[in-house]
């Protein structure tokens, strides 16, 4: 191989690592049973959302999602996601969460629903993006340090 081709070779060699490392998350079809995954994390808490077509079904750890989410806050947070879309009553919602509180657990689910629906239908990405549905919060709680009481709380100083 002469100097030329070696050159070319290598830079579409780059531009093809470049293409694949920009698509930041990476779209992927139904599984063998028709459902569209997406995984959503938030402080300690963590939501795999599955979606397929259907008539609006919405389960969470195997109860209803009004019987899981109690505060009407955390439904409308997460029903938003749908509403946005265009797509209420017409997917079925199927969500394992763990870990964390109900809070942790309402920003995961509502991460892992938006990444759930991108992946069942990616022309609705700009909705999503526009929305803050796919962007993780990765605010977590700050561990306590030694010779403090907390995080940032200090024991209190004596001068005498």
């Amino acid at each position: 191989m002469t100097e030329e081709t070696t050159t070319i070779a290598a830079s579409t060699a780059d531009a093809q690592n470049a293409a694949t490392r920009s698509n930041a998350h990476i779209l992927r079809g139904p599984d063998p049973r028709g459902w569209y995954w997406g995984t959503g994390r938030r402080k300690t808490a963590v939501a795999r959302v599955r979606v397929k077509g259907g008539t609006g079904q919405f389960e969470v750890n195997g109860k209803d999602f009004t019987e899981f989410f109690v505060e009407e806050r955390d439904r409308q947070n997460i029903l938003s996601v749908l509403d946005k879309t265009g797509l209420k009553g017409k997917l079925d919602v199927k969500v394992n969460a763990c870990g964390g509180g109900t809070t942790g657990q309402t920003g995961a689910t509502l991460l892992g629903l938006g990444r759930a629906v991108m992946n069942f239908d990616a022309t609705l990405e700009a909705i999503l993006r526009e929305n803050d549905f796919l962007t993780r919060d990765a605010r977590k709680v700050e561990r306590k340090k030694y010779g403090q009481s907390g995080a940032r709380r200090r024991y209190q100083f004596s001068k005498r």
